[in-house]
C-alpha cells in the first residue's frame, strides 16, 4: 500500500498540485486496504492521512495500512482535509470523475482561500491499472471459482429451464463457491434475446437447438471476473453455427494481438476486421473489451474509440460479439492478463461449440 500512494506522490507535479484528495471508496480501498464504506484520503510528499467515521474504529484499525494516520471524525468526513494539510497557500487535487458538485463546494468552503482546488483526472484509475503480481493470483482465483461454476450449470442442463432460473442457480453456485458476490447480474440469453448485448434474463424457457449467451463473473477477495461464453442446447441452423465460428476467429484474433504496447484501438481493430470482412460489421456495435480488477469495467479500453496502450500487468476482457436482432447472438469473451509473452488467458471454459442439452 506504501507504494502505491509514493506512486500517486510522484503524478503530483504533472497535476501542478502540491497533494491530492481521494474520496472514490475503490480508489481508498486500492490506497489504503479499507473495505468499509466511509472514507477519505488526503496524500501529499509527507502527508498519508485516511479518515473515517465511528462506524469504522475497529475495522478501519485492521484494515488501513500503517503508513497511513488513521482519523476518526464526528462531522463531515470532507471537514477533515484541511488539518490533513500543512500550512500555506497549497495546491490540491480532487477526483472530478467521481466527487459531486455539492461535495466540490463544500470542500472549497471548508478549505477557504488558502486552498485552490484542481482536478486530478484519474490518476488512481490509471495506477490500478497494472496489476501486481497478488492482484493477478486475485483475479485468476476469481475467474477459476467462475469457471467451475459454469461447469455445474453445464451439467445440470439448460433445455426447459428458463433464463432467469439459469441465472440465479449460476449466481448461487458462485457464492457456495465461497465468492463474495457475483461481479455483475449474470446474462443468460437463449435465441433471438441473445441478440441483446446486455440482455436481462426472463421468466421464458430455453429451447433445444439454439444458442444460450452466458456472460457471469465472481467477485473474490474484493477481485471480478468476467468471461462469457454462447453455448449450444442442440443442433443448430447453418447461419447460427456460421456465426459462433465467426465470433470465434475474431476473439482469437483479438487475442494474437495482445501485448505491450499494444494500442487499445489497434488490438479491437484485429477483432473487428475479421467480422466487418465477413459483412458482419454492423453487428458487432461495442467495444472490443475493458480492464478488470476491483471494479468489473475499468481501465484500460479496447475500443475503436480508445487511446489506452497496453502495459504489463493489465488485465483485459477480449470479447467480440455479433447480434442478429431476431435470430440470435453469439459473444465469446476471455479474462486475460498482459504480459511480455503475450495473452496469459484466465479463463479456462473451452472456447469450441459447447453443446448442453
Amino acid at each position: 500500500m506504501a507504494d502505491r500512494a509514493q506512486a500517486l506522490v510522484q503524478r503530483l507535479p504533472e497535476l501542478e498540485a502540491d497533494a491530492i484528495v481521494v474520496t472514490s471508496l475503490v480508489n481508498v480501498r486500492y490506497l489504503t486496504g479499507f473495505t468499509g464504506s466511509s472514507g477519505l484520503v488526503v496524500i501529499g510528499p509527507q502527508t498519508r492521512v485516511f479518515a473515517t467515521d465511528f462506524r469504522y474504529r475497529e475495522q478501519s484499525a485492521a484494515e488501513v495500512d500503517s503508513g497511513f494516520d488513521r482519523r476518526i471524525v464526528t462531522t463531515d468526513l470532507l471537514d477533515e482535509v484541511g488539518d490533513a494539510l500543512p500550512a500555506g497557500p497549497l495546491t490540491i487535487a480532487f477526483e472530478d470523475g467521481t466527487m459531486t458538485v455539492r461535495d466540490h463546494a463544500r470542500l472549497a468552503e471548508t478549505l477557504g482561500d488558502r486552498v485552490s482546488l484542481v482536478p486530478a483526472g484519474s490518476p488512481v484509475q490509471e495506477l490500478r491499472a497494472v496489476k501486481a503480481p497478488d492482484e493477478v493470483r486475485r483475479i485468476a482465483a476469481a475467474a477459476e471459482l467462475a469457471d467451475a461454476a459454469l461447469r455445474d450449470i453445464m451439467a445440470q442442463g439448460l433445455v426447459g429451464r428458463t433464463e432467469l432460473e439459469v441465472a440465479q442457480t449460476l449466481e448461487r453456485a458462485m457464492l457456495d463457491r465461497g465468492a463474495q458476490a457475483a461481479s455483475f447480474q449474470s446474462i443468460v440469453a437463449a435465441g433471438p434475446h441473445g441478440a441483446l448485448p446486455h440482455a436481462q434474463p426472463r421468466d421464458a424457457a430455453i429451447d433445444a437447438g439454439e444458442l444460450v449467451v452466458v456472460d457471469w463473473g465472481a467477485r473474490l477477495d474484493g477481485y471480478c471476473s468476467d468471461c462469457t461464453r454462447t453455448l449450444a442446447t442442440g443442433d443448430l441452423t447453418d447461419e447460427a453455427h456460421a456465426g459462433y465460428e465467426l465470433v470465434r476467429e475474431a476473439q482469437l484474433a483479438g487475442l494474437a494481438a495482445i501485448r505491450p504496447r499494444a494500442g487499445g484501438r489497434d488490438v479491437d481493430a484485429a477483432a473487428r476486421e475479421v467480422i466487418e470482412k465477413a459483412g458482419h460489421g454492423e453487428h458487432f456495435g461495442h467495444g472490443l473489451g475493458h480492464g478488470v480488477g476491483l471494479e468489473v469495467h475499468e481501465a484500460p479500453r479496447l475500443s475503436w474509440r480508445s487511446d489506452s496502450v497496453l502495459a504489463d500487468g493489465n488485465i483485459v476482457t477480449v470479447e467480440p460479439g455479433v447480434y442478429l436482432p431476431g435470430r440470435f447472438g453469439v459473444r465469446i469473451e476471455d479474462l486475460v492478463h498482459v504480459t511480455d509473452a503475450g495473452a496469459e488467458i484466465l479463463t479456462g471454459v473451452p472456447k469450441e461449440l459447447i453443446t448442453v442439452g
